[in-house]
């Protein structure tokens, strides 16, 4: 199993970072190799990627989600993945998020990817590209402000 870890600081308050993160079908606007993100219901998405000339589809579940501090999800079908994105006021006008991701490397490419760290760049890289995406903007494009609690 791969895994990544990844903060960058944003200059937007707490609840526009979060805000922003909750659309999720904005995803490609600053996320490499996302092509697209259908949103089919409040908690689950349809994802379609093509990643180092990988073209994959695949859904996901909204695991656990609290307004202003994290979005958890784990895929629910094709490749094994799961992750966090965590949210933290450092001022009125100051956010850290972090992103932990967890997944099944597949196949050569993917498993070369991940032993030479570019997945830990691709997603650095996506943050930086949120960051720039988000204080460009100045304020989110929409909102979902559920709170999911995980199952028991």
């Amino acid at each position: 199993m791969s895994s990544v870890t990844e903060s960058i600081d944003v200059d937007v308050p707490v609840h526009t970072a979060y805000n922003q993160w909750t659309q999720f079908e904005s995803f490609p606007n600053f996320m490499s190799g996302v092509e697209s993100i259908t949103q089919v219901s409040e908690t689950r998405n349809h994802w379609k990627t093509k990643i180092a000339g990988v073209e994959r589809e695949f859904d996901t579940e909204i695991t656990e989600q609290h307004p202003d501090e994290r979005v958890a999800w784990k895929s629910v079908d094709g490749k094994e993945h799961a992750g966090v994105v965590t949210f933290h006021r450092l001022g009125d006008d100051k956010t850290k998020v972090t992103v932990q991701m967890d997944w099944e490397a597949d196949g050569l490419v993917e498993k070369v990817g991940a032993a030479v760290g570019a997945d830990d760049r691709q997603i650095k890289a996506d943050l930086k590209r949120f960051k720039e995406f988000i204080e460009s903007r100045g304020a989110e494009t929409g909102a979902w402000r559920g709170d999911v609690t995980p199952p028991k």
